[in-house]
């Protein structure tokens, strides 16, 4: 039985890159929640998920008689039910910019996702580098730049101090945390912005628990490991 009234269903840690997003988002909250992790491509997988999602797919958040499912809307639904995490910005302008790259995360960077799975245990360093793949880490490093310059660094009413994309920890760092997992794992080179910001991101204690989770996995899904592709 579950012993709080927050349950957050998810897959594997080592691969499960939604997942991982809004399960640093509930964790950043500090509220205690239960955990259950499905394992992704085995036979009663999707059936083992509908039991809690009702989309067949992961994460899920069951909050009492409330479920939501979707990392983005979990993490505007923790927002609203525990403000005091503050998960985004104060600034008006800042929540607006925080908003659209989540939202940009959430529907975009296919060649990035296809060509750079998330493995957290593996170290593939040059791999994945297509064209496409390529201009989608362009964009990120353009974005996280662009955020910190903005929002993360210096004075200014939009301006909170810290080394997140937005200063203090918020979603839009949840929703590009498995892309700081890629980067590490491909060995993308970064410039000095960038690099300062995956780094606080690898610091953090709920990812560093995560990871340290997904390396004691014993599962190996192979629809999700490297060799499928080859350049």
């Amino acid at each position: 039985m579950p012993s709080s009234d927050l349950t957050i269903t998810i897959a594997n840690k080592n691969y499960s890159s939604w997942s991982l997003r809004a399960w640093l988002a509930l964790a950043h909250t500090g509220i205690a929640f239960d955990e259950v992790l499905v394992p992704l491509d085995e036979p009663g997988t999707k059936d083992a998920i509908l039991v809690h999602s009702p989309s067949g797919r992961v994460p899920a958040l069951r909050h009492g008689d409330v479920v939501v499912w979707d990392s983005l809307a979990i993490g505007e639904y923790l927002a609203e039910v525990f403000p005091d995490a503050k998960l985004w910005p104060d600034d008006r302008a800042a929540r607006a910019v925080a908003r659209a790259v989540s939202a940009e995360m959430h529907s975009g960077f296919m060649a990035l996702r296809q060509h750079m799975p998330m493995n957290l245990r593996a170290r593939l360093p040059g791999m994945g580098r297509t064209p496409q793949s390529l201009v989608d880490i362009e964009r990120v490093v353009r974005l996280w730049n662009d955020c910190r310059a903005r929002f993360g660094e210096g004075s200014g009413a939009a301006r909170t101090p810290g080394p997140f994309l937005f200063g203090r920890f918020s979603i839009a760092d949840a929703m590009y945390a498995p892309v700081v997992a890629r980067f590490a794992t491909y060995d993308v080179a970064l410039d000095d912005v960038c690099a300062k910001y995956a780094a606080a991101v690898l610091a953090l204690p709920a990812f560093v628990r995560w990871m340290k989770d997904a390396e004691r996995e014993p599962q190996v899904v192979a629809p999700d490991e490297y060799p499928r592709y080859r350049y």
